[in-house]
């Protein structure tokens, strides 16, 4: 099987290398308004219809104007309308381009007019025009260049931080399993299911739209759940070898449980990633191909890799010590009987004051939530010193914040075509924009030949991420156009990039009641098949939320107020990118349902055991204790580590999936789940018995488990246990 994985892993890499990758982070969203300007612009202004860079010059000896300088920019310029896929380069010196040099005289600008969006300009031409800029830049000349094309340049990659996080994780298992082999496990499984996952998603990308984001996100992902699943299989295995089972059938009882255990659990994320497509936005769409593949992969490795290693290995996946005490015929017990064992005892005795204790502090921990702010985080976020990030610092300083980010009003004029070349019927609503005060400029109209529509750039007084400048978008859009509109027959739509992520969140917040509803349902349903039971699903979804809200109310702290930004390199604060909560939900519901199923899968093996609901959950409790914190030890230290990379967006999923977990694993499942579950008592695995009769059976525990006699069922639930606090 090792082999057969090594096969797997030189396939995938070798295709995709020999195939190459086309990622392209596409925003189109058909039905919106600012894709509707984008449609216009294409068949009216093609050569204007795609998307513009900014190169920044700014003179540090003198004027923008001087001669020398003058002739620098202008030879830069004209190697820069040279290369292919640039159509345009409207330079400063033109006849046109007085308003784009700064009041001091200090700063100017120059756009670069692709013609294609964006994410279709060949990587080539965008870096040819970096190295142009980068060599421009002289003594007396500081140059740069930023936008949407130069911007997609800086993929997120793995970088020492994450590897260094990898490295702790496996001091964590050693720590745990005493073993170094034993300890490799669990990391070589993921290894191998993400040498598998990345090569496929890489080949994936040239027939489907994946954003570059994806690899990353499906590499962190992966990491986490490869290892923890894994671990999951190897404990069980070496709890079953230390109490004197042999090796080959040790294998297959772990598989029979902790490997039934893992397949579920994979299961519940993958319904909550693909739970993305029901978006119908194509960019989520891709994130949620190339997370699923990796967590697949994963599962996959777990269930097949790690039985085939731990046969190999035999005996030596336990510690010297244990082997010595195994010879000597010393069998350690099935259950634990140390602090967790001790710990799971006190939960027992005082229910509701601890419920309550940790109730309190996720809400404390989740109030920040409510000042969430959907938005596009500008390049005014990203590093200082990245050029992106000059760019927008130069034009902000030359020309105020709002030149970063314009708004372009694409005009429909087909009913009153403008032949004269004097667009009257355009003044109200230029007259209208530049009376608004959150509006610092207007150019144009440029007008189509044929006067059937004309272009206007609205420069706001406010940067792209600024609350106020998606005030302004709503405003035109619902007064200034409709009042433009009623004065003469025109369409005016709104468009550029700051609209349309606007629209983007507006159209994720439309799908998401439908997204939540589903994942949510979907979820209930397979823990309900599995341990059949009403209160058992329902607890769990409620604590899932619960530990999203909580992680949430991190993210807002940190990268929307800002609390702690300049220890983990956050560029400044800002709105939060509309899409990462969503995809945040998805990884962290299915997460979060992971740790459920651990939980209460040992549970639900002692219940059906022994028919003791007490004992049941305490046992479980204490069981599964040491693999659920060894496992979230891990996945904080791996998640946490991508906290410490280049991306803002990578830094956000993994601070939120670090909180999320961390909160998860020692607040809810190691205090929460099981105070209510004892505080509810029996009443936990009760079903309605016409439900059991037409349900299919699902079973987590496998075939292993004794049954000393099925415990009575009927219709009415039985009575909810007392537990006395003390």
């Amino acid at each position: 099987m090792a082999l057969v994985w090594v096969a797997a892993i030189a396939v995938s890499q070798l295709s995709a290398a020999a195939v190459g990758t086309d990622f392209r982070n596409s925003f189109a969203l058909p039905g919106t308004d600012s894709q509707a300007a984008v449609d216009l612009l294409t068949e009216q202004f093609p050569e204007a219809s795609g998307d513009a860079d900014t190169i920044v010059a700014t003179a540090t000896n003198g004027q923008i104007t001087d001669p020398a300088v003058q002739q620098e920019l202008t030879a830069l310029l004209d190697e820069v309308a040279a290369l292919d896929s640039v159509t345009a380069v409207r330079s400063p010196y033109g006849p046109m381009g007085a308003a784009q040099i700064s009041p001091d005289g200090t700063i100017a600008y120059a756009s670069v007019q692709y013609a294609a969006s964006a994410r279709d300009v060949p990587a080539n031409d965008l870096r040819a025009m970096v190295d142009l800029v980068t060599d421009a830049s002289t003594e007396g000349l500081e140059v740069a260049v930023g936008g949407q094309g130069v911007a997609g340049l800086s993929h997120p990659t793995i970088g020492p931080a994450e590897l260094l996080g990898v490295a702790v994780a496996g001091l964590v298992l050693l720590l745990v399993f005493r073993s170094a082999l034993a300890a490799l496990l669990p990391i070589v499984s993921a290894a191998a299911a993400l040498g598998v996952a990345t090569g496929m998603v890489r080949l994936a990308s040239n027939v489907t739209t994946i954003t570059d984001v994806a690899p990353t996100l499906g590499v962190l992902l992966g990491l986490g759940v490869g290892i923890d699943y894994a671990l999951f299989i190897v404990n069980r295995h070496r709890a079953n070898v230390r109490g004197g089972m042999d090796v080959r059938h040790s294998i297959v009882a772990a598989m029979d449980t902790s490997g039934r255990a893992v397949v579920f659990a994979g299961i519940t994320v993958v319904i909550a990633l693909l739970g993305l497509l029901l978006t119908g936005i194509e960019f989520l769409g891709g994130l949620a191909i190339g997370a699923t593949v990796s967590v697949v992969l994963t599962v996959l490795s777990a269930t097949t890799l790690v039985p085939a290693l731990l046969g190999a290995l035999g005996l030596r996946v336990l510690g010297r010590r244990d082997r010595t005490m195994l010879a000597a015929g010393i069998l350690v017990p099935e259950h634990s009987t140390g602090a967790f064992r001790r710990w799971a005892g006190y939960v027992q005795r005082r229910p509701v004051v601890l419920a309550l204790v940790a109730v309190a502090l996720l809400a404390t921990i989740a109030l920040p939530v409510g000042s969430l702010r959907l938005g596009a985080a500008d390049q005014g976020n990203d590093p200082v010193g990245t050029m992106t990030r000059e760019a927008y610092d130069a034009l902000a300083t030359g020309f105020g914040p709002g030149i970063n980010g314009p708004l372009i009003l694409a005009v429909d004029l087909t009913d009153t075509p403008v032949t004269d070349g004097h667009p009257a019927v355009l003044m109200p609503l230029l007259a209208a924009l530049q009376a608004d005060p959150a509006v610092a400029s207007v150019a144009g109209p440029m007008l189509h030949p044929d006067g059937t529509a004309a272009v206007l750039r609205v420069i706001p007084t406010t940067s792209p991420q600024d609350v106020a400048t998606s005030d302004l978008i709503d405003r035109v859009r619902t007064e200034i156009a409709p009042a433009a509109e009623q004065a003469a027959p025109m369409t005016v739509h709104v468009g550029g990039p700051t609209a349309t992520f606007d629209d983007f969140a507006g159209q994720i917040q439309d799908t998401l009641p439908l997204f939540v509803s589903v994942v949510i349902g979907l979820s209930l349903l397979l823990l309900v098949l599995a341990f059949r039971s009403l209160l058992v699903p329902l607890v769990g979804a409620l604590m899932n939320l619960l530990s999203v809200a909580a992680a949430f109310g991190v993210v807002v702290a940190v990268f929307q107020w800002g609390w702690a930004g300049d220890l983990i390199g956050l560029g400044k604060a800002g709105p939060i990118e509309p899409f990462l909560p969503v995809i945040l939900f998805a990884m962290l519901f299915g997460l979060s349902m992971d740790y459920q199923v651990f939980l209460v899968s040992r549970m639900h093996e002692e219940w059906k055991r022994t028919g003791d609901n007490a004992a049941a959950v305490r046992t479980g409790h204490a069981d599964a204790g040491t693999v659920i914190v060894a496992a979230a030890t891990i996945m904080v230290v791996v998640f946490g580590a991508f906290v410490f990379g280049d991306s803002r967006t990578i830094k956000l999923m993994g601070l939120g999936m670090a909180s999320a977990v961390l909160l998860d694993a020692f607040i809810i499942r190691m205090l929460l789940v099981p105070a209510i579950m004892h505080r509810i008592g029996p009443a936990n695995w009760w079903l309605p018995g016409w439900l059991d009769r037409i349900l299919p059976v699902l079973s987590v525990e496998g075939t292993h488990v004794e049954h000393p006699g099925e415990v009575a069922r009927d219709d009415a639930p039985p009575a909810v246990a007392t537990v006395p606090v003390r």
